[in-house]
């Protein structure tokens, strides 16, 4: 027996080794538990986080898909392009009803008479039509009562040529006097007048000026006329050179080369009316840009 407890210095570090070893597992066994649970809770609490930041996430995310859808500004309905018809939800059978409508010189006036025409849903219609804008004489319309002209009380009495009023010197308050024409829309005719030195060509400027209907403007032409005209350079369509074209309204360098190259297979044009079928040519222009030209 003495001999198995009898140790070396070399036998007695290894015991002693082995005891340390024994008592850091024991720790270890007991306080790694310990340590396990402070991880756990430390991990739910991050795990509180992350959802917050994700739920912050998702808000700032929704956010900025409303902001980039587009946006809808008030717009006349009659004028609703198969583009814009489209961008609003409308169905192709809904916009051609409202383009046929149209091509009967007709005119949308409410969001009701807009829905006969088109067709189109109640839950539709009241998503749009609080962007609806009628031009003033449609949703203010003006007693007839007040003095307002012609276009109604003088019909069957059309004024001549020196009984109207010169379309170059009229004022803001003569025009008023044009059922349909309220304070906006004279001083817009004024302004769009007076950016030209000498003022109109022609009474089919006109429909230049914004917001004018051409009803409207039929109005007009019964008690105004342009007697004074302003001066301009006009060409001869079969001899204009492509630098004289372009400096007509409406016609840049690509236009002004088809219309060369067209009057070149034609041998010229017989017609002023034969620019309709000019490559890529302005038809809804066609009768401002007639002003500048002749054969």
């Amino acid at each position: 027996m003495k001999s198995h407890f009898q140790f070396s210095n070399q036998q007695r570090s290894g015991i002693f080794l082995l005891v340390l070893l024994l008592l850091i597992a024991q720790c270890v066994y007991w306080f790694v538990p310990d340590i396990f649970s402070f991880s756990n809770e430390d991990f739910k609490n991050n795990e509180i986080e992350i959802e917050s930041f994700r739920r912050e996430l998702d808000s700032l995310r929704l956010i900025e898909i409303e902001n980039n859808k587009p946006k809808i500004y008030p717009f006349n309905p009659n004028y609703i392009t198969d583009y814009k018809g489209y961008s609003l939800g409308m169905s192709n059978e809904e916009i051609d009803r409202l383009h046929q409508f149209r091509e009967g010189n007709q005119w949308v006036n409410s969001a009701k008479e807009f829905q006969q025409v088109t067709k189109v849903s109640d839950s539709f219609l009241n998503t749009i039509s609080p962007y609806f804008k009628f031009p003033d004489w449609v949703t203010n319309p003006k007693p007839k009562s007040q003095g307002y002209s012609n276009s109604y009380s003088n019909s069957n009495n059309p004024k001549t040529f020196e009984q109207k009023i010169d379309l170059n010197t009229a004022t803001a308050i003569q025009l008023k006097k044009v059922y349909g024409v309220g304070e906006k829309l004279s001083e817009r005719i004024v302004n769009y007048r007076n950016k030209f030195k000498g003022g109109f060509i022609s009474e089919v400027q006109l429909s230049e000026v914004y917001g004018l209907s051409p009803e409207v403007i039929e109005r007009i032409k019964n008690d105004f006329v342009v007697k004074t005209p302003r001066a301009i350079t006009t060409f001869n369509i079969n001899t204009a050179t492509r630098d004289e074209l372009v400096t007509i309204q409406y016609i840049d360098y690509e236009i002004a080369h088809h219309i060369i190259e067209e009057r070149t297979l034609r041998d010229g044009f017989n017609s002023i009316d034969d620019l309709l079928l000019v490559e890529d040519f302005p038809v809804k222009k066609f009768d401002i840009i007639k002003l500048y030209l002749h054969l």
